[in-house]
């Protein structure tokens, strides 16, 4: 640890991204008491959705099976559960620091997967102007372009804009969500024609979000859609 380094420890401590609780000088980001705690997404998985299943002769996880998706396929890293109070403090509360963190480990646990598909760009899902500016950054972006710097596949923000604000969708019933979300999304031109794009997003829920863009994606000619997401609910 350079000199640098063990100053700016003392005059800002770095915290775990899991508790919140001041790491000291360790490297990790990540607390000793912690680490075990990180539940990551392993198979079985939903060969849809990428949600993990509790049987492994199940191709499918029960919302898969009821619903049509319009994205190719997708996967995620963490269980939502481990990781909420996580997401959500780098969601509201600025501590945009923690991308170094998810943006590595999405590389190291789902880069293989990303290779395989050789994307042409990772869009990340866009927010509204309005709410960026009150936020200050959108958590989506901030997680492509550290992944991008891992697996050097470019970030394309220019692609697709959020032109409707949408009410926050997590309360929301998967209807609810889909008449929010209706013409949410807008294109811009696909210039460098685009063929195979990853979406990056923080939560996957539903779907309703990535279905919406994936369906406008689509009229613009961009036929293979994937999707990877930081944190997933569970499967059945």
């Amino acid at each position: 640890m350079s000199i640098k380094q063990k100053i700016l420890d003392l005059l800002f401590p770095r915290r775990c991204v899991v508790c919140d609780n001041i790491v000291g000088q360790l490297e990790s980001a990540v607390c000793p008491a912690c680490r075990d705690k990180i539940i990551y997404i392993k198979e079985p998985c939903c060969m849809k959705c990428g949600k993990q299943l509790k049987k492994e002769e199940r191709e499918y996880c029960g919302d898969c099976e009821k619903k049509k998706h319009f994205y190719t396929q997708g996967t995620a890293l963490y269980d939502y559960g481990s990781m909420a109070d996580s997401v959500f403090r780098f969601k509201n509360t600025g501590r945009m620091e923690y991308a170094l963190f998810y943006g590595k480990e999405l590389f190291e646990k789902k880069g293989a997967w990303l290779r395989m598909l050789q994307p042409d760009a990772l869009v990340p899902v866009p927010i509204h102007p309005a709410r960026k500016r009150k936020r200050g950054y959108n958590q989506a972006e901030l997680i492509a372009r550290e992944l991008s710097r891992w697996s050097k596949v470019p970030v394309n923000t220019k692609l697709i804009r959020r032109v409707k604000k949408t009410s926050p969708l997590k309360k929301q019933s998967y209807q609810e969500r889909q008449n929010n979300l209706k013409r949410a999304f807008k294109m811009n031109q696909n210039d460098v024609k685009l063929k195979t794009i990853v979406i990056i997003d923080d939560i996957y829920t539903t779907g309703s979000t990535i279905d919406e863009m994936t369906k406008v994606l689509r009229e613009s000619g961009i036929n293979k859609v994937y999707f990877m997401a930081l944190t997933i609910g569970r499967g059945i």
